[in-house]
C-alpha cells in the first residue's frame, strides 16, 4: 500500500520519488479517483446492493460518501457480499451505541483522558499528505486500564445510549476514530500541498513505539486490547496505511503468536517491527524529517500528550478563529460555511452537562467529490437488479490487477530505491529470530483515533 520515498521533498510539496499509480496495489490505486475497470464496476454494485437494503441513500448528498464505501470494498477484496456484511454490521453497531450522539455530546475531559492514553496526531503528515500518529504503549498499564475502564462503566459522559453487549469502559475509545474519520482525514483531504490532491484521504501512518514494555504489561492489557482491536478492525476498516512499531523486545514474537489472531491477513501486512537501525532512514524514507519526532531522529520538538503542532505549511491556508492557533482537544468537524466556498472546524462535547459548539478555524474548500452524471445515477438505480454474487465470483476472479492480497501487499514494499531499510520491512525473519519478527501486528486502537 506504500511508496518508497527518496530525499526530503520541494518546499510546500509532499511527493515521492516513485509514481504510486504505477504500481499495483499501492496508493493511490483503489482510493477514489484511481478505480480500475472492475473496482469501478464493484462501487456501482455495492452502491446498488446498499441502496436496495436501505442501507445508503444517493442524495444528494449522499448518506455515504464514495470514499467511505470504497474502504469496505478494499477491505474485502472488492467482495461486494462480503463489504455489503460488514457494512450492515457496522451501521447496526453504530446505531445501537449511538455512536454520533457520543462523539458530538462526550464530555471534554472524558476525551482528552482517552486521548493520552491512545495514538495521538502530531499534527503533521507523511510524504503523501496522511496524518502521522505516534503511540507510546507503555502509557498503558493494566492499572490504568482498570482505572480507565471502571470511570467508564460508572459514569454518564455522553447522552448516547448502549447496546449492552459493547464494554461501556470502550466506548470512549471510538470518540478518536470518529475524530480521525470526521475531523483529521477531510481537514488533511482538503491540503494542496501532496502527490495526489485529487484523492480523499482516508488512511493514517501510525508510529508505536513498544519500548520499556514488559511481558507482564503486554499479558495485561491482552482483554482490553483485544476486544479494542476486534472492534476498530470490523467498524473502521481500511483507515491506516502502516504501522512502524519501534522498540519492540526480544520476546515480542512470543506475544505475536496471540495477537495475529485478531487481524485479517491485509491488516497484518501493513504493520512492520524495525530495529534499531532501520528506524531514522525508514521514517525518513516516508516521512520528511521536519515531521519526524525528534525521539526517532526527526527536527519536530514533539513528546507524547501533546497536542498536535500546528504545520508552518498551514500558514496562508487555515484562518484561525476566536484567538486560537491550533487545533484543541476534543470532538472536531467540519461545516460549510455558508455563502463561501469555506469550511469551518467546529469543536463540540459537553462540559459539566453542557453542550459545547464553537468555530475552531476556517479554509478552503478545494476538494469536493466528483458530481454523479445523470448516466450514473441511472446506471447504479438499474444495477440494483443485478445480482451481488455474480459480482463478487467476477470481481474475485478479476481481482490480479488490484494486488490487495497480503503477498502482493508486501511485494509492492520492495521497489528499488536509496533507504535499504524498505526492503527489510518485506523480508522474512527467519534470518532474524532472535530479535523480532519483520512482521508483527498490534492492536488495531494503533490504526487510528
Amino acid at each position: 500500500m506504500t511508496a518508497e520515498y527518496e530525499g526530503s521533498a520541494p518546499a510546500g510539496r509532499v511527493q515521492s520519488s516513485s509514481s504510486a499509480s504505477q504500481q499495483a496495489g499501492v496508493f493511490p490505486n483503489g482510493h477514489l479517483g484511481h478505480l480500475n475497470a472492475v473496482q469501478e464496476e464493484a462501487l456501482g454494485r455495492f452502491k446498488a446492493a446498499l441502496q436496495d437494503k436501505k442501507l445508503w441513500r444517493p442524495g444528494p448528498p449522499p448518506s455515504h460518501d464514495d470514499q467511505t464505501l470504497l474502504r469496505y470494498l478494499r477491505a474485502r477484496r472488492w467482495i461486494v457480499d462480503d463489504a455489503l456484511a460488514q457494512f450492515k454490521d457496522t451501521e447496526e453497531w453504530r446505531a445501537a451505541n449511538n455512536i454520533d450522539t457520543l462523539y458530538r455530546t462526550i464530555e471534554l475531559d472524558a476525551y482528552e483522558q482517552s486521548r493520552r492514553l491512545y495514538p495521538q496526531w502530531t499534527g503533521r503528515r507523511d510524504r503523501r499528505g496522511i496524518p502521522l500518529y505516534v503511540f507510546e504503549i507503555r502509557t498503558l498499564d493494566s492499572k490504568t486500564i482498570a482505572n480507565y475502564e471502571k470511570q467508564g462503566a460508572n459514569s454518564t459522559f455522553s447522552q448516547a445510549k448502549t447496546d449492552g453487549k459493547t464494554p461501556p469502559g470502550l466506548l470512549r475509545l471510538f470518540a478518536l476514530y470518529e475524530n480521525l474519520t470526521r475531523f483529521n482525514q477531510p481537514f488533511c483531504t482538503q491540503l494542496t500541498d501532496r502527490e495526489h490532491p485529487d484523492v480523499p484521504v482516508t488512511m493514517s501512518t501510525n508510529i508505536v513505539d513498544i519500548s520499556g514494555v514488559g511481558l507482564k504489561q503486554f499479558w495485561n492489557l491482552k482483554g482490553h486490547m483485544q476486544a479494542a482491536s476486534q472492534l476498530a478492525t470490523a467498524h473502521y476498516p481500511e483507515t491506516l496505511d502502516r504501522i512502524f512499531i519501534i522498540g519492540a523486545p526480544v520476546f515480542f514474537s512470543t506475544v505475536w503468536g496471540w495477537v495475529k489472531r485478531w487481524f485479517d491477513p491485509i491488516t497484518v501486512s501493513k504493520i512492520f517491527v524495525l530495529a534499531p537501525h532501520e528506524v531514522k532512514p525508514t521514517l525518513e524514507a516516508f516521512i520528511e524529517p521536519r515531521n519526524i519526532p525528534k525521539k526517532y531522529g526527526g527536527e519536530l520538538d514533539y513528546t507524547f500528550g501533546q497536542l498536535g503542532i500546528p504545520d508552518p505549511a498551514w500558514d496562508g491556508v487555515v484562518r484561525w478563529e476566536k484567538g486560537y492557533s491550533s487545533f484543541p482537544s476534543g470532538p472536531l468537524l467540519w461545516e460549510d460555511v455558508p455563502g463561501e466556498e469555506r469550511l469551518a472546524c467546529v469543536r463540540l462535547g459537553a462540559e459539566n452537562g453542557k453542550l459545547v459548539r464553537e468555530v475552531i478555524c476556517t479554509l478552503p474548500r478545494t476538494w469536493s467529490p466528483p458530481e454523479r452524471t445523470v448516466d450514473e445515477s441511472n446506471q447504479t438505480d438499474s444495477s440494483a437488479t443485478t445480482s451481488t454474487n455474480t459480482a463478487a465470483t467476477t470481481i474475485n476472479d478479476a481481482s490480479d490487477g488490484t494486488q490487495t492480497t497480503e503477498d502482493t501487499l508486501d511485494e509492492a514494499t520492495q521497489t528499488e530505491g536509496p533507504a535499504e531499510a524498505i526492503e527489510k520491512l518485506a523480508l522474512d525473519d527467519d534470518d532474524d529470530k532472535a530479535k523480532t519478527p519483520e512482521v508483527t501486528p498490534i492492536p488495531a486502537a494503533t490504526a487510528a483515533a
